[in-house]
């Protein structure tokens, strides 16, 4: 008899479950509660759909912090050559950037996704999209709410793939916590933009206006690249590559100072040298452009800086070391990933849950967290790959 398995979610973990699944001649089942699938992936497709790093494994490892022991073996037994090797054989060859981030050549995730549903159909994967999930009944069997009612159906195995608590509009809310909350830890927001107190005049100015060229330092780490202003803070690549120390320091201590050196590539005491001859009747505003060579959004900045008190020993000073508190991080439902979900501890090596055996969980739900970098999406298709071998062979000790 043929086995059975239900993938619930449809987004990139678990389709690569259900991809393994079914081609080991096991009859899948993806559950999605949204009419489409990969809906996620299509937005990580924006940005070109980082799929994964060309570091060092030992270097991309670190990168998932306080998860590391235990997604290591995952991550390197389906490592970025497989992803890569994998994404080449649906007809998607990669290159990688200058940042050594690896993407499709197409820098986008629609023909990536078409060929895989191609792949998925034709090795026998059935998906049914308005499945939302809601848990188990008494008898063990996995609960779906339906237009058309509730089903009930009871597969040999189930992967979990729900995803965590970011952008929740595509899929991703978190509602499956409420059958396993005594296994997760709350979701935190990572990769996410902060909090900032504007004043009116600043914010109505300078709100969606980037900030190119900057480094962001908060001790003992400095981060160079862009940000955005928001109309509530601060976003963009230098703030999420510090966001989780960021929004730790805030949960514990209540807010977080950073600096920003708006002219990276000048010493203190170059900028000091063109800023030392005398101002005449020239505003501050013309200073910082001509002299300092700043934007219109960096000045904002300096004049936000010191309308809020900032002192310095100098323009220069304050240029190379502008103080921004941050309050809180922006709201999950925005932030690019998260951190939380079912613990490391409620699952044994394969990925099944210690207290439902049969059933494995894969991707943004359980509690690991990376930076963005390709990091993010590895790690979800690594573990898929993971939890669908362990189901593979925990059907085969039950047979």
């Amino acid at each position: 008899m043929t086995p059975t398995a239900a993938v619930i979610g449809g987004g990139p973990a678990g389709l690569m479950a259900a991809e393994v699944l079914s081609r080991a001649a096991v009859r899948v089942t993806v559950y999605d509660q949204m009419p489409t699938v990969g809906r996620k992936l299509l937005m990580a497709g924006r940005g070109g759909l980082n799929l994964t790093h060309a570091e060092p494994l030992p270097r991309l490892v670190a990168r998932y912090g306080s998860a590391r022991p235990w997604l290591e073996p995952i991550v390197s037994a389906y490592p970025p050559e497989a992803l890569i090797a994998w994404c080449n054989d649906l007809g998607q060859p990669t290159f990688t950037g200058s940042s050594a981030r690896i993407f499709p050549r197409e820098m986008k995730a629609s023909p990536l996704l078409r060929a895989w549903l191609r792949r998925l159909a034709d090795q026998g994967a059935e998906l049914r999209t308005r499945h939302c999930w809601a848990g188990w009944d008494t008898d063990g069997r996995l609960r779906f709410r339906t237009v058309s009612g509730e089903i009930r159906v009871a597969p040999a195995v189930t992967i979990l793939a729900s995803g965590g608590a970011s952008w929740p509009r595509l899929g991703s809310d978190a509602g499956w916590v409420a059958y396993l909350a005594d296994s997760t830890t709350p979701f935190k927001p990572a990769n996410c933009g902060f909090l900032v107190n504007w004043t009116p005049h600043f914010r109505s100015r300078f709100a969606g206006r980037p900030l190119k060229r900057l480094a962001l330092r908060y001790s003992p780490d400095t981060v160079r690249g862009e940000a955005m202003i928001t109309e509530r803070g601060l976003e963009g690549g230098v703030i999420y590559a510090l966001s989780a120390r960021l929004r730790d320091a805030i949960l514990a201590q209540g807010c977080a100072t950073i600096e920003l050196d708006l002219k990276p590539d000048l010493t203190r005491a170059a900028l000091d040298g063109r800023l030392a001859g005398p101002r005449t009747d020239q505003s501050l505003a013309n200073t910082l452009r001509k002299q300092a060579g700043l934007a219109p959004e960096a000045i904002g900045l300096v004049q936000e800086a010191l309308r809020n008190g900032a002192t310095s020993q100098s323009l220069a000073a304050l240029i190379k070391a502008l103080p921004i508190r941050l309050l809180s991080p922006a709201a999950i439902e925005r932030a690019i990933s998260c951190a939380g979900g079912l613990r490391a501890d409620a699952l044994n090596g394969s990925l099944m849950l210690r207290q439902r055996p049969g059933v494995f969980a894969a991707g943004e739900m359980l509690d690991w967290e990376a930076p963005t970098g390709g990091y993010l999406l590895q790690a979800c298709f690594s573990t898929a790959v993971a939890a669908a071998n362990g189901a593979l062979a925990w059907l085969q000790r039950q047979r």
